[in-house]
């Protein structure tokens, strides 16, 4: 599992640690984020991301 850059903010989301604070656990792939997850920094959307 990868980890995906948001290009607006440069916040990394890694698999291996998930996004907690928003109810996404540890070992989740970004394939897998819901289609309505945001960047929590800057809240931008998926489409955003790219792999690191």
């Amino acid at each position: 599992m990868e980890p995906y850059i948001c290009t607006v903010c440069q916040y990394v989301y890694d698999p291996q640690v998930g996004d907690p604070d928003n109810g996404i656990p540890p070992g989740t792939p970004f394939a897998d984020l819901p289609d309505d997850w945001v960047c929590p920094v800057c809240g931008a959307g998926k489409e955003v991301f790219e792999p690191e």
